[in-house]
């Protein structure tokens, strides 16, 4: 190779050499300390740490309170033989609306909105496991929408239930003290979903209920009545004579 072809590959090697280093350059000083942003994960923990958490009101009754009845009048002091809420399972029914094999998407996004709102946890869509030509379901077709809420949320969810909801109900006299099970769990069954302060009737397009289950471990029906009486269920009275 001549001199001037070697002249020409060192100057046009040159740039090429030098690029690449002021690109680091300039990525280093958009990376360094003082132009550095904090990342969205940094951001909510400082916005998270706003102090320490706050149990729910009916948990510290529960364990405050009711805890200690529990020892005096069952002779249950042990901690982990004490009945106690599990989860709380709220379930509304779709299957009566049924067109064909579909459900029409007003009333689908209605009921999942109306859980959504009500427990503050996303719903899962329920598909019928058997066909009943009775009732026009086929095996595979979406049929309810369903809620599993436990710790914080099931605490709170059950305050609402208790000090908000039932006293709205239209002609109220108490909640039956008889739908318990064998191992405690109560069912209980609302007919409106306007009686929950969060939903807004007026925009409703069609009224409907829900069964709500509370489910219980270590318990049976009398332990558990006890427990929700504590809490404040409000069961029926019996009729006086």
């Amino acid at each position: 190779m001549s001199k001037e072809d070697q002249n020409k590959q060192q100057k046009g090697g040159k740039p090429e050499g030098k690029g690449p280093a002021k690109e680091g350059g300039k990525d280093a000083k958009r990376g360094g300390p003082g132009g550095a942003k904090k990342s969205p994960v940094q951001h909510e923990a400082a916005e998270a740490d706003s102090g320490p958490r706050v149990p729910p009101r009916l948990q510290v009754q529960y364990d405050q309170s009711v805890r200690a009845k529990l020892g005096e009048q069952f002779g249950l002091k042990n901690p982990m033989a004490q009945p106690r809420i599990d989860k709380i399972v709220v379930n509304v029914n779709m299957g009566r609306h049924l067109e064909g094999a579909k459900i029409p998407p007003h009333v689908r996004g209605q009921v999942l909105d109306t859980i959504n709102k009500v427990t503050g946890q996303k719903p899962v869509v329920l598909k019928a496991k058997k066909s009943v030509s009775n009732f026009k379901v086929r095996e595979g077709l979406e049929t309810a929408a369903m809620v599993t809420m436990r710790r914080d949320r099931m605490w709170h969810f059950l305050d609402r239930l208790i000090n908000l909801a039932t006293p709205r109900i239209k002609d109220f006299r108490g909640l039956p003290d008889k739908a318990f099970d064998k191992q405690g769990n109560y069912a209980m069954g609302l007919t409106e979903q306007g009686v929950f302060p969060e939903i807004n009737m007026a925009e409703a397009q069609f009224t409907h209920g829900m069964n709500i289950n509370v489910c219980f471990r270590n318990s049976n029906p009398k332990l558990s009545k006890f427990v929700l009486e504590q809490l404040g269920m409000p069961f029926r009275k019996p009729d006086q004579k």
